[in-house]
């Protein structure tokens, strides 16, 4: 096993430990489904290569910054990034994935903090990358069971209220959201030819 297969192992493990300790007890149905994220992203592996393990560990860490204890700004995107750099020093790939997850920044508009999250952790130029995270997070229910995309942006709107800050940030991304979901789908179908 070369090098790098056994750091980015380690990336995983490390991923995983933290967030169980920050989201299971306090939050248990959020570490259920931060977990079933994380297995999404294992099917995704073949399609992604050495960026698999980057995509899992970022699976199981996007909702890390629901954490009680890190909800500083009450914006999860950017309370785990926060966390993850500035405690953690995590990779910045990686960082930028938890902090730009399922179009973040539109919901950071609706808050009045789409400048800070642009400013602190610009966006991924890997489309590829982006988009998994989207599918992983929008195939998978609350619980951790998988879905489609559609259904988990109605549930969405359904446990927030469609006038909430998530409510109308979701229906914004919604056509973002699908659009990412349709393109991961359509790489999956191309690599099981």
């Amino acid at each position: 096993m070369g090098m790098n297969r056994i750091m980015n192992q380690v990336l995983v493990s490390w991923a995983d430990r933290l967030a169980e300790v920050e989201l299971s007890g306090p939050l248990p149905r959020r570490w259920a489904h931060s977990q079933g994220v994380a297995q999404r992203a294992a099917a995704l592996a073949q399609v992604l290569g050495d960026d698999a393990d980057l995509l899992t560990s970022a699976a199981v860490l996007h909702d890390v910054g629901y954490a009680p204890r890190l909800a500083a700004t009450g914006f999860h995107p950017l309370d785990g990034a926060r966390f993850l750099r500035d405690v953690h020093c995590a990779d910045e790939r990686l960082v930028r994935l938890v902090a730009n997850h399922s179009f973040a920044l539109l919901e950071a508009e609706e808050r009045g903090l789409r400048e800070v999250l642009e400013a602190e952790f610009p966006l991924l130029d890997d489309q590829r990358l982006v988009d998994a995270l989207v599918w992983c997070d929008m195939t998978t229910t609350p619980d951790g069971e998988r879905t489609a995309a559609g259904a988990r942006v109605a549930e969405i709107v359904g446990r927030y209220g469609a006038e909430s800050v998530v409510g109308r940030f979701i229906r914004r991304a919604s056509p973002e959201i699908l659009a990412a979901v349709e393109r991961v789908e359509a790489a999956l179908a191309a690599q099981s030819r």
